[in-house]
């Protein structure tokens, strides 16, 4: 069931379509070791992996209505959880929603996604994913409203996720900005002074020092025709023969990356990247994968932005207090196929799965019989351990041979 609340202009209305915008364009010739002009988080790869993977995995994680039960929690199968994990709205699934919310969450909004919902007699009819350069927020005492092209809706009536809260104004995200600008900035200048140093023509390996008596230096064409004569050999391997009086030749080393210390740098700004994001430093191309890491990733990155997302949803879209929205991470910690038979296993012979739920959890198909909850014999309460057929029969055999 849905919930619908009203807002400062009907609901049920379509934002209205973006207004078109201007800006300006300016030219790239500024220098070509120099990286001037604000850079977007956007526009920075060491930024986009990072977003990308966490906007991978969470929209991966399956969205499941749950209840609250007198034996438990159990998952609900009807119209409003297919809209929620299946088809949010005409135009995407729920993993291409999921992904635009993370990206809009992380970087075009600014720590801030907002989603419409819209409802029809008090049902959920699709979840539309708003454009962050149309959503705007006015505070408006302790509260605040959401301006959409312009037009005032009240939070209520709208999904509003936030990454990093404002001290000053809690339901405002700050997302990362102010934290990666720096780094952000010291990345592309060191993309661009790598760019300008190889690219560059200035880095002769030889040097040739010749009379300036010589007339052939007066024109382009003599120093072609001394270039050709005492310096080319029209076979690989021979040795130069040139007059020691009027030249002296001299090799020269050019500068590398390393002297330049480029290397350095950059490994240090994407480290920072990585911490920031907090993601594994080999999701931003610094060294190999770690499952400990992985798995640390996903229960203190992913996580607490997938809670969000939940509370969110589940105080905005549904009515019911028993109700509440899921999203499963487990498919998300790197397991192998060894942890998880044995966990199973275990699982298994104690009673808590059956034989069924192990298989589902390896991917193989139900098999008949294996639907009932098994338990080994001596597997039993502390206080009924003296109970066990086992036992009496060896005490009555006992008491016969002592009879």
């Amino acid at each position: 069931m849905s919930k619908r609340k009203k807002a400062v202009h009907a609901a049920r209305d379509k934002p209205a379509q973006q207004r078109s915008s201007v800006g300006l364009v300016f030219g790239a010739n500024w220098g070509e070791a120099c990286a001037g002009g604000y850079t977007r988080l956007s526009d920075n790869p060491e930024v986009r992996m990072a977003v990308g993977r966490i906007a991978e995995l969470i929209s991966s994680m399956s969205i499941r209505l749950m209840a609250n039960t007198a034996s438990g929690d159990v998952r609900l199968y009807n119209s409003l959880s297919r809209r929620l994990d299946i088809e949010p709205n005409r135009f995407m699934t729920r993993k291409t929603m999921m992904a635009s919310i993370i990206w809009t969450l992380l970087l075009d909004g600014g720590g801030n996604a907002v989603v419409w919902p819209r409802t029809a007699d008090g049902r959920l009819e699709e979840l539309i994913p708003l454009a962050p350069s149309s959503v705007g927020f006015m505070p408006d005492g302790y509260g605040y409203e959401i301006l959409v092209n312009g037009r005032p809706y009240d939070p209520d009536s709208l999904l509003h996720f936030v990454i990093n809260p404002s001290t000053q104004r809690p339901w405002f995200g700050t997302g990362f900005r102010s934290s990666l600008k720096d780094v952000v900035k010291n990345l592309k200048q060191a993309s661009v002074t790598k760019n300008a140093f190889l690219s560059s023509e200035w880095k002769p390996s030889v040097i040739v020092k010749v009379d300036g008596n010589t007339e052939e230096l007066t024109s382009a064409a003599g120093r072609q025709r001394l270039a050709e004569r005492y310096l080319k050999n029209t076979q690989a391997g021979m040795p130069w023969m040139i007059p020691a009086e009027q030249m002296d030749v001299v090799q020269v080393k050019p500068l590398s990356l390393n002297d330049l210390a480029i290397s350095d740098s950059v490994k240090l700004d994407k480290q920072a990247v990585a911490a920031i994001l907090g993601v594994p430093p080999y999701v931003v191309g610094l060294g190999a994968f770690n499952r400990d890491e992985w798995n640390h990733f996903i229960s203190t990155t992913i996580m607490p932005i997938v809670r969000g997302i939940e509370q969110e949803m589940t105080r905005k879209l549904l009515l019911s207090p028993d109700w509440y929205v899921s999203m499963n991470p487990w498919a998300l910690y790197a397991y192998d196929l060894k942890d998880l038979s044995e966990i199973g296993a275990n699982l298994y012979v104690r009673g808590m799965m059956t034989g069924n739920e192990v298989r589902g959890w390896l991917h193989l198909g139900p098999k008949e019989g294996l639907d009932e909850l098994v338990i080994l014999e001596n597997y039993i309460p502390l206080g009924m351990i003296g109970d066990q057929k086992k036992l009496l029969q060896e005490a009555g055999e006992t008491i016969n041979g002592q009879n």
